[in-house]
Order: C-alpha cells, then sequence, then structure tokens
C-alpha cells in the first residue's frame, strides 16, 4: 500500500470482545495502525459486514489434499485404523513430484483462505525425491509450498522436519524414504528459508521434529537446539500421543507416556507446539499446559483417522493454550473445525457450550478468539488480533446474509461457527491486502485447472 487505508466494520471482534461501529486504520506495511469503535464511517472505506482476526491453520500437510476422498473405503479385513489410513498414504505420495505439490498446495491455499484461515504453518517431511535421496537443492519441496502461497496471497510459516525412525526402536520402512534427510541436512534447509524470510514479511521459519516415534529425544535435544541456536523465537512443532498404539509403544520402549518424556528431556516452553496430544493423562495435561505450549488440534482429521478426542476441559481449566489446523485436509473451514471441536466434547461430556466460560458465554467467540491468537503464536506470526501492530489480517462475513438478519455481537461469530450457511464469509484481506473479494480468488480458475491435470496424471 502506498499510504494508510481506513476501513469501517459495522461489527468486529477486538481482543476485549465484540464492538460497534469500528474504524480500523491500516498502515503502509499492511499492520493496523489504529482501531477505534463507535465511530462514524466518514471517509472509511465500508466492509460488506463484520470482521473478525484471521485464523491460523497450525498444522498442515499440504500433499495430503489431493488424498482427500480417497482414503474412505473399507478394507476387506474391515481393520480400518490410523494405521492402516498411514499405509495408503505412504502409497500415495511415492509418486509425487515438485510440481504435483506445488500445484496441489496451491489449491489448497485458495480453499483455505476462503476457510478463514488468512495463515498457514506447513509441517514439512515431504522432504527428498521419490527415491529417497535428497533433492540436488534439498529445499526444492520447500521451494514449491511457498511458491505455491505467495501465488495465492496466504501468509506462511514453514517447518522442515527431522524424521530418522520407523517407530520407537524400528528402522523406517520403504514407505518412509521421502521423509528422511541427515539432521544436517535439514538444518541447513531451515538456514537457505531463513535467508528467504529475510525479504519475504509473510514467512516465518522454525522446525518440526516429527515425533518421538521418528526421533530419539537424543537427536531431538539436539536438533532443537541448533535452530534455536540460530533463531531464539523459531517455533518448534512435534506430533504427540496422537494413538492409544503410540502411548503403548512408547511406554513399553522407554517407560514413559509421550508427552511425559518430551516434558522430561526437553525444555518446553511457549514456543512448542504439540500436535494432537489427544491421549495424555490427567497429569501430563497439567504439566504441558503449565508450560505455555500451544496444543495443535486438528478436530476433522482427528475425526476421519479415528485418533479420539482431546481433553479440553481439563486443558483449558489448567490455563491451556489452543489453536486449530487442517492437517491432512479433509476440511478446509476454520468455522468447521472450532464446531467439530466444541461438538465432539458435547459427544464426550454430555452437555453443551463446552468451548464457552463465564468470562466468555460465546461459544464461537471463546473459541475463534482464543484459536486465533494461541494459533498465531504458534506460527510466530504477528497476527492473530484486530489490534495495532498487528498484521491486518481480516475476515469478512457478508452482511446481507440472511443467516445474519438481526443478529448483532457475540450472536455474529456463534452464526459463523454453528450455522454454516454458503456465502457467509465473504472477503478476506492479508496484510490489508484483499485476496478473496466476494469469495472469490483473482487466479482460482488458473490454479483450479493446474491442479485437476495433476489429479487425473495421479489418478490415471
Amino acid at each position: 500500500m502506498a499510504d494508510s487505508t481506513t476501513l469501517h466494520a459495522p461489527w468486529a471482534l477486538l481482543p476485549e470482545g465484540w464492538a460497534r461501529d469500528v474504524t480500523i486504520t491500516l498502515a503502509a506495511d499492511g499492520t493496523v495502525a489504529a482501531v477505534a469503535a463507535e465511530t462514524p464511517r466518514g471517509g472509511a472505506v465500508s466492509l460488506a459486514g463484520p470482521v473478525l482476526p484471521g485464523m491460523t491453520n497450525l498444522h498442515s500437510h499440504a500433499f495430503q489434499f489431493a488424498m482427500a476422498g480417497l482414503a474412505e473405503t473399507r478394507s476387506p479385513s474391515g481393520e480400518d485404523h490410523f494405521w492402516s489410513w498411514r499405509e495408503i498414504m505412504y502409497r500415495f505420495l511415492a509418486r509425487l513430484t515438485p510440481d504435483d505439490v506445488e500445484a496441489i498446495a496451491a489449491q489448497l491455499h485458495v480453499a483455505l483462505l476462503k476457510g478463514g484461515f488468512t495463515t498457514v504453518v506447513e509441517f514439512h517431511y515431504l522432504q527428498a525425491d521419490i527415491s529417497g535421496a535428497p533433492y540436488a537443492d534439498p529445499a526444492e519441496m520447500a521451494w514449491r509450498i511457498l511458491a505455491a502461497a505467495r501465488q495465492v496471497g496466504i501468509a506462511r510459516t514453514i517447518l522442515p522436519s527431522l524424521y530418522r525412525h520407523g517407530g520407537f526402536g524400528r528402522p523406517p520402512t520403504e514407505g518412509q524414504r521421502r521423509f528422511l534427510l541427515p539432521p544436517e541436512t535439514v538444518l541447513d534447509i531451515i538456514a537457505a528459508l531463513r535467508r528467504t524470510a529475510a525479504s519475504d514479511p509473510l514467512l516465518r521459519v522454525g522446525a518440526a521434529p516429527h515425533s518421538l516415534r521418528a526421533v530419539t529425544v537424543e537427536e531431538l535435544a539436539a536438533f532443537a537446539a541448533a535452530v534455536r541456536r540460530d533463531d531464539e523465537a523459531a517455533p518448534l512443532h512435534i506430533h504427540a500421543a496422537e494413538q492409544p498404539r503410540e502411548v503403548e509403544e512408547c511406554l513399553a520402549a522407554t517407560g514413559q507416556r509421550p508427552v511425559a518424556r518430551l516434558l522430561a528431556h526437553l525444555p518446553v516452553d511457549r514456543r512448542w507446539c504439540v500436535i494432537h496430544a489427544t491421549h495424555m493423562d490427567a497429569a501430563e495435561t497439567a504439566a504441558l499446559a503449565a508450560t505455555g505450549a500451544v496444543a495443535g488440534l486438528c478436530p476433522i482429521t482427528e475425526g476421519n483417522l479415528g485418533d479420539g478426542i482431546f481433553p479440553f476441559p481439563g486443558w483449558r481449566a489448567a490455563g491451556g493454550a489452543f489453536g486449530i489446523g487442517t492437517d491432512s485436509h479433509v476440511g478446509t473451514e476454520a468455522a468447521g473445525e472450532l464446531r467439530m471441536l466444541d461438538y465432539a466434547q458435547r459427544l464426550r461430556h454430555l452437555r453443551r457450550a463446552v468451548g464457552a466460560s463465564a468470562a466468555e458465554p460465546s461459544t464461537g467467540t471463546a473459541l475463534w478468539r482464543a484459536a486465533a491468537a494461541s494459533g498465531a503464536r504458534a506460527a510466530a506470526q504477528p497476527c492473530g488480533e484486530i489490534a495495532p501492530g498487528q498484521r491486518a489480517d481480516l475476515v469478512v462475513l457478508d452482511g446481507t446474509h440472511p443467516m445474519l438478519a438481526g443478529r448483532a455481537g457475540a450472536t455474529i461469530a456463534d452464526t459463523l461457527v454453528f450455522a454454516p450457511a454458503p456465502g457467509l464469509l465473504r472477503d478476506v484481506y492479508v496484510a490489508g491486502r484483499p485476496v478473496i473479494v466476494a469469495g472469490r480468488h483473482a487466479a482460482e480458475e488458473a490454479i483450479a485447472a493446474r491442479f485437476a491435470a495433476t489429479m487425473r496424471r495421479l489418478l490415471a
């Protein structure tokens, strides 16, 4: 932007709650310069309806988007679970080229923007070539995902992954060959990405030791220390306790449960994000929450894979922070993830509005505001709130939509999350720039055509 721009919304979700007639002044660098409530529109640009802070998608495996709908057929044995799905995933990724991944990621990123996500965190473990060897440029796959993100205009945090083993005490399998790079190579990839991030204001770089199944605590400690040595603020994400079998195998091999083992051996803090953490006991829940680490919840994928239900009430009671991601991308809408999160808790605990509290009785408002702020922290991105100094990542609803007729304040968020309606989410801004306008992305036809051609070839 050449100079500041002023926007005006009939309603806006601010850090202190919903406010009416809000003027948002944008600085030239795409951040929010000022926010004022109860103000006349004056000469400001009138937004199409209520505005919320853009959501961070804190957990993405972009290539898996192309698998959505392809792994839902019952096997002859009838024994279908996460581990059988994983074998299907290994077979699928065995053919993917860098061109394929870029095409898939671009289509995904358009869908995420339309779903209210303005930042995506790529947990990046598909790094080697089809034979399992590093590409000539080991960061080739990372560059392709970033190219897709830049084309689409979504903010991005990328986390190259360290993956060394096939399970607790087991060598890697053939299906895992494309994940395996030496630690020094992964650190070289991170260094190259950081050099690019210096001139890309929408890019942040961290790291993702895959899991305690794939990395020993000794390897993890050395890797995390090396990552933090050059960037103390680098986000670190790890899968943990997603499945009961993972917990059982960790106990059998080490005598500790996964989250307890992580906490015993690593200096986990607010810059960590523990993905899933579904099968923690009460002691692990309280101990992990006390570190300030963010729980990275992916409710639709967790439901799709039969992972289980996160101990949400206990986590929140312990002061735990959470964000949301779409993981395998069987869902791409922020509101859908929050709805699934709360509905799973309702089924588990036989009561409604589990995500709300006495301080914030609106479930939709409470979930959106908490996930947006903590997700941004997990991504190391300056967003997640409509506030001065934060990046102007905005989700604008269609104020003329019949589902919003007569609705005000917190009811707006409850409607967005629990009364989904086509076209309710209208416009999306990233760094003050509109990237979705009236439900459309400027390049979506070309991106969709490339994606369709890729899928036809892969599925031929």
